[in-house]
């Protein structure tokens, strides 16, 4: 897994860091990890697998249509595109 150092954090912002740590019951680096983790992917992202099954769920499609769609698909190979 990787590591992560932080470079010249002000002692007030160390300070506050273990004091919030410590409120939440947590070691100081397990409380960065969080605060990381809650500003990189916050509960409200879009996650497109979600998504695409709103969508899908919104217009009514059926597994039936899924398997149709299978059925007529083009099973052959993209071509590569060719540029003059």
């Amino acid at each position: 897994m990787p590591a992560v150092t932080i470079r010249n954090l002000s002692h007030e912002t160390h300070r506050a860091l273990k004091l919030r740590a410590a409120k939440h019951g947590r070691s100081a680096e397990a409380e960065m990890r969080v605060i990381l983790e809650a500003a990189v992917r916050p509960a409200d992202r879009v996650r497109l697998g979600q998504a695409l099954a709103d969508i899908s769920r919104k217009t009514g499609l059926t597994n039936a249509d899924v398997e149709a769609l299978e059925q007529t698909r083009d099973r052959k190979a993209a071509e590569p595109a060719e540029f003059e």
